[in-house]
């Protein structure tokens, strides 16, 4: 069992066989029994969280959630559990998945760095108390054989309960005890805001996390540092080691005397058994009379900027458009509105936006942030050329390829576009969330109902978009005119506006809905 306790969920395309449904009963079970084992471990959260209410509302309803009858899938996936081994993602994509028994293998292929220099664990997505009473079991286990962490080791608790609870129940003394440095309860390296020393801009270098993303240099800047992403238990026995190529599951490590000692099988309970600690509450509870604050902001301030409501539709379709960029491939919102050292303006919007898709590719040739002008006939930057626009009253679209938006939930990779100007970001498809944030902006997300369409828009053809076509579970109209001549021709685009969401966009934004609700 010692594969599958150290193995925590990752990336589940490369541990997961995928074959094609030839079982309606299957499909049954696995539709049933995961689901009663989910609410009935999710219920027990909920009441430690003092959520019981919300857990006994979602079960009432789990015995109707079940396949229908005649019911058929394209797929099944199935997961044999005793074939689960560890995985390590990356580096520069969490797309990459290597089993950790053929990682060494790949560090030497790649000539991936193999010292480890820094360990990190934690952030929003793998901290909870089981996470962290697992990595405090693997510390602990080190310390026991007089032993610490060989690499850098960093912990970043996902909340203030969190970092609470493990202080009183002794993982966070263990986790220092074994070298590791508790920061503060925030996003931290994860996007960017790690304040790291110990190796310079520019030099190949290999760290390992439990974060959810490891895009390049998104957690420090550094383009040439190999961020691998796996789970809490695997980063902390791997800082142990201080090496890519220590295999936890098979290899040995030299305690104190220098005699050879295996890990032990991590351990750690899902709940706290003296329920959580809640910590310190910083909530600060809005005024009653909220019309007699005065936020005052300087306006020399280049971190700081009062929002300025974006203008409503005008209620006609947008003609002769440029295409500000058709980015080609992966698009992530690490490639739209950078972290890093960007992060010091996220309360500057216009400062901020002098990221925007800076790092998506451009496929009229192949670069970063350089595209081309169509007024001017000028190659510039991305956020300057949409500046340009927006100068000259140009509304602009963006032309994306899949699964665009792809990573963190940040705002700001939706603010950015409808701040300096564009109308609308036309995909073969979307992350989810990113998706909605440009909903909320006022922008239109809209995506090619045949995909192979992206391929006949080049990046210097001018668009119209007929908006006033936008109506709930209805495509709109893409007319492209070429700009190397030839007949104009339309591209049908699909859409996922609800009548609330469409409401968004004729008033230009959600918070412009709401205010205008509120006047009402």
């Amino acid at each position: 069992m010692a594969q599958n306790d150290m193995q925590h969920v990752g990336s589940t395309s490369a541990i997961v066989s995928r074959k094609k449904l030839t079982s309606r009963r299957g499909a049954e079970i696995g539709a049933t029994t995961s689901l009663f084992t989910f609410n009935d471990n999710m219920a027990k959260y909920l009441q430690a969280t003092n959520r019981q209410e919300i857990g006994d509302f979602a079960r009432s309803y789990a015995a109707e959630l079940r396949a229908d009858e005649g019911a058929e899938y394209d797929e099944m996936v199935e997961i044999n559990l005793s074939e689960l081994e560890p995985h390590i993602n990356g580096p520069f994509t969490p797309d990459l998945a290597t089993p950790i028994s053929k990682f060494k293998d790949a560090v030497k292929e790649n000539k991936w760095p193999e010292e480890l220099k820094v360990g990190l664990i934690g952030s929003c997505t793998n901290s909870s108390y089981e996470d962290m009473s697992r990595a405090a079991s693997i510390a602990q286990d080190a310390l026991s054989h007089g032993i610490k962490a060989k690499a850098h080791f960093t912990v970043t608790p996902g909340s203030e309960q969190i970092r609470a609870t493990i202080e009183r129940d002794g993982q966070m003394k263990t986790l220092e005890d074994f070298g590791g440095m508790v920061l503060a309860n925030a996003c931290g390296p994860c996007i960017g805001q790690w304040d790291r020393r110990d190796v310079k801009k520019g030099e190949p270098n290999s760290i390992i996390s439990s974060y959810n993303r490891n895009f390049t240099g998104r957690n420090d800047a550094n383009p040439a540092t190999h961020a691998f992403v796996a789970s809490p238990d695997l980063v902390v026995a791997m800082t142990i080691a201080g090496s890519l190529n220590f295999n936890p599951l098979t290899d040995t490590l030299k305690d104190k005397d220098g005699n050879d000692f295996k890990l032990a099988v991590p351990t750690g309970e899902a709940l706290p058994s003296q329920g959580f600690d809640p910590g310190n509450d910083t909530y600060q509870a809005p005024p009653e009379d909220r019309a007699s604050i005065n936020v005052a902001v300087s306006p020399q301030s280049d971190r700081l900027q009062l929002l300025e409501p974006f203008q409503a539709w005008d209620g006609k379709d947008s003609n002769d458009m440029p295409i500000l960029i058709k980015a080609k491939g992966k698009t992530t919102t690490d490639h739209i509105s950078m972290a890093g050292p960007w992060l010091k303006y996220r309360g500057h919007l216009d400062n901020i936006s002098n990221n925007m898709l800076i790092g998506a590719i451009n496929s009229a040739n192949g670069e970063a942030n350089k595209v081309h002008n169509s007024t001017n006939g000028e190659w510039d930057a991305v956020p300057a050329t949409a500046r340009d626009y927006k100068r000259k009253g140009i509304k602009w679209v963006v032309i994306g390829d899949w699964n665009y938006g792809e990573g963190s939930s940040r705002e700001h990779a939706a603010l950015e576009p409808r701040h300096l100007g564009g109308l609308a970001i036309i995909t073969r498809s979307f992350a989810r969330i990113h998706e909605t944030n440009l909903k909320k902006q006022g922008m239109l997300p809209l995506t090619f109902s045949n995909p192979e369409d992206y391929e006949k828009i080049q990046p210097d053809d001018k668009v119209d978009l007929l908006c006033t076509q936008l109506a709930v579970g209805k495509p709109m109209t893409l007319r492209v005119h070429p700009s190397k001549g030839g007949d104009a021709f339309d591209v049908e685009l699909s859409h996922t506006f609800n009548e609330g969401q469409m409401e968004w966009f004729k008033n230009g934004s959600a918070l412009n809905t709401m205010a205008k609700a509120h006047k009402k």
